[in-house]
């Protein structure tokens, strides 16, 4: 790739995300050109552009999307803003990686479906975790049998953060658990089982002032077996996910914020507590931003299906609203199918 085709990249606003950890690590992709960066702040652009060496920089995202050169831009933006900037992006005929979660209702990614269709561009949600390969692994175990079938899933995601200026605690800009975090251990069981939830269930506990979700417990019935999981924005820290087959289970380490300074683990074990064997398998130490930025870049070079298409996407946002539901009636709610 480093002598081939590259994708000139835009960039709508200097979020931290993009800043510290999503922008370094494309520009470090042999198929990945970022060209330019747009804030409302010209001089926040501005900085952001001399820091990590970026062309261009534009004072509206509104400017940055008349820009011919751009060909592709990342959609960091805050949650409920996700819709309106992905839309205006393909508009103007530009390809969209957006981060998570890709809107806020099912219904705003069936437009986004349409035009997608319509101005024939790639869309995708910024899941990096779906090609970390700690998570290809999981998925390749799991589909050829190692741990036997699996029929559970258990999940926990947590941090501790109560600052009522904070994005991730407005519940106007999409904040609270579930859509900042919650989204993790629903897309990967159901990137693991390979099939949908059919109904989902859930206990949340609200924030008496922010009024956001800070904890919640969910249970989500797949075909193939159940997922529980726990998630809070006002825990200590912890995040783990263990898949149960009826012969093995296989246990992330670090599930989502895969570090970029030392290998990840997973643990495969028997379940034999007299004489326990547990197989660890090593993943080289890589930056899952930069394995996304150069999978989502090859899908435009080659036309090839980017790593999560807007149909998953909904998957994931049908589920988040049954469970958003079921907090409403106390029952369980079906998940709604694309």
């Amino acid at each position: 790739m480093k002598n081939g085709r590259k994708v000139k990249w835009g960039i709508l606003s200097t979020a931290r995300i993009g800043l510290d950890k999503v922008i370094p690590a494309m520009q470090q992709c042999g198929n990945v050109e970022v060209v330019a960066i747009a804030s409302r702040q010209p001089q926040m652009a501005a900085d952001a552009a001399s820091r990590l060496g970026i062309p261009k920089h534009y004072g509206s995202y509104e400017a940055l999307l008349h820009d011919p050169e751009v060909e592709a831009i990342y959609n960091p933006l805050p949650n409920h803003m996700h819709f309106t900037y992905t839309k205006m992006a393909i508009e103007h005929g530009k390809h969209v990686l957006c981060e998570k979660p890709m809107t806020l209702s099912k219904e705003e990614i069936n437009t986004l479906m349409h035009l997608r269709d319509l101005h024939k561009v790639k869309v995708g949600e910024a899941f990096m975790v779906h090609t970390h390969p700690q998570w290809r692994k999981v998925v390749e175990l799991v589909k050829n049998g190692h741990i036997g079938n699996l029929l559970a899933v258990q999940g926990f995601f947590s941090y501790f953060k109560t600052d009522p200026t904070n994005i991730r605690n407005i519940m106007a800009f999409g904040g609270g658990a579930m859509w900042d975090i919650g989204c993790y251990p629903i897309h990967t069981t159901r990137m693991v089982f390979g099939e949908e939830p059919r109904r989902a269930v859930a206990l949340i506990d609200r924030d008496p002032v922010l009024k956001t979700d800070r904890l919640a417990s969910v249970i989500l019935d797949f075909p193939s077996g159940q997922c529980s999981f726990m998630v809070s924005t006002q825990l200590v820290a912890h995040q783990r996910m263990i898949f149960f087959g009826d012969e093995k289970r296989i246990e992330i380490e670090i599930p989502f914020n895969a570090p970029t300074d030392r290998p990840c683990r997973i643990f495969v074990q028997d379940g034999n507590l007299l004489a326990p064997g547990r197989e660890e398998i090593h993943f080289d130490t890589c930056d899952q931003y930069n394995i996304q930025g150069e999978a989502f870049s090859d899908a435009i070079i080659h036309d090839g299906p980017v790593p999560v298409s807007l149909e998953n996407a909904y998957g994931n946002t049908s589920t988040i609203e049954a469970i958003f539901e079921s907090e409403k009636t106390g029952q369980w709610v079906s998940v709604a199918k694309g």
